[in-house]
């Protein structure tokens, strides 16, 4: 927005900061946007991130339907606001293609379920935490609620029986009446809950709990919740103790807080690119960062296996066909049935890339017009792939 202020035509609303094009500053603006907690990133020196071979982007990237382009014109084409990729980690490629600064923190919408996934995944290796116990054991207030009877590791995998509609282009589905009242659009329903964690008491089940996957921002809010309760913490301080912290980063990270402080777990928290980097480095490393293991191993090969049921329950989705023959597991994607990947994505376009087989990483944080655009996903993916396969044949 330029201009000191700028003009009345050009300033972002509490109605328009996640649309086009105000979403191009917005999203590195959090702090500007909605109230947000800090996230400690400790004493430590930051980890180093020395510098590797070179990539070339001009590079051709063969896509589908053989529109093939340069991985140059896919970072523009997909609005990308920062672009890493890591090789055994070290930088190969670090972009900053609009107006974002190196440190400035940007929006990982729902790239924050794994960073919270993680924070249970560190809980659970504790014994604070029981994969099979019920969420109302923690959260009483769920009594009741369509979670009544829902496990841990229900909302882990989104396969809770809960009915919530991620339809992000419906003004009406639970993801964006979540919004409202969270603080992050206007109220237009006078009758709805002040405070997150309410709202999530008034959800409604419309199926078995532990059946088939269904994508729902809400069974992370659950799942944040539930960790504060078993560990007695706030999230803020809890994601700092026992994983922001510990990766060593460079920056503290940013937590959208609705109005009784609770953190929007399912994507309100933001960081600087190379620090995402640092943690996609992590889960590259089996969860170690140097000699100290900071989230458990058994967690990261568990979440490349899955369950016997995982890929039939994610196959049986109703509302979501992308990636056939993966699985949802632990808060990430797994996206190939015989090739290890995780995938960290949230919408408009941010992205972290694990790729244990040729030791890469790579992280995109992005303004993308629209929440889902599958062209936009692919091209990336196809850009990222593309220079693995480059470097790594090099070194």
């Amino acid at each position: 927005m330029p201009g000191f202020p700028p003009p009345i035509a050009e300033r972002w609303t509490l109605a328009t900061w996640q649309l086009p094009p105000y979403n191009r500053t917005t999203f590195h603006s959090l702090r500007e946007v909605v109230p947000t907690a800090r996230v400690s990133r400790g004493a430590a020196a930051p980890r180093p991130l020395p510098s590797g071979p070179e990539y070339d982007p001009q590079r051709c990237v063969p896509r589908t339907g053989g529109n093939d382009s340069t991985v140059a014109q896919i970072l523009a084409e997909t609005y990308t606001d920062g672009f890493l990729v890591l090789c055994d980690g070290k930088v190969v490629a670090e972009e900053y293609p609009a107006c974002m600064a190196p440190d400035r923190t940007h929006m990982l919408m729902s790239v924050s379920k794994s960073l919270v996934g993680c924070v249970a995944a560190v809980l659970l290796d504790r014994g604070v935490l029981d994969l099979h116990a019920r969420l109302t054991a923690h959260v009483p207030e769920l009594v009741g609620s369509g979670y009544d009877g829902a496990t841990v590791r229900n909302v882990l995998d989104m396969r809770s029986g809960i009915a919530f509609s991620e339809d992000y282009l419906d003004g009406d589905a639970e993801v964006r009446v979540l919004e409202q009242v969270i603080g992050w659009a206007p109220r237009v329903r006078a009758d709805l809950p002040t405070s997150m964690y309410e709202y999530l008491c008034t959800l409604s089940g419309t199926g078995r709990h532990g059946g088939p996957f269904s994508y729902r921002s809400c069974e992370t809010d659950v799942l944040g919740w539930v960790c504060e309760r078993a560990s007695g913490v706030r999230m803020p301080e809890l994601l700092s103790n026992v994983l922001w912290s510990r990766l060593a980063p460079e920056y503290d990270a940013d937590a959208a807080v609705d109005s009784a402080g609770a953190v929007m777990h399912d994507g309100g928290l933001a960081v600087t690119l190379r620090d995402l980097g640092r943690f996609g480095q992590l889960l590259l490393d089996d969860g170690r960062v140097g000699d100290q293991q900071v989230v458990p191993a058994w967690w990261l090969a568990d979440s490349y296996t899955g369950d016997h049921d995982s890929r039939a329950a994610f196959a049986a989705s109703e509302n979501d066909q992308r990636m056939p023959g993966g699985m949802y597991r632990n808060q990430f994607w797994v996206p190939f049935p015989d090739r290890d990947l995780l995938l960290c994505l949230g919408i408009h376009g941010q992205l972290v890339y694990v790729d244990p087989t040729r030791r890469v990483v790579a992280a995109k944080l992005s303004s993308w017009p629209y929440p889902q655009d599958a062209g936009m996903l692919d091209a990336t993916l196809a850009a990222i792939a593309t220079i693995a396969a480059d470097i790594t044949t090099v070194t």
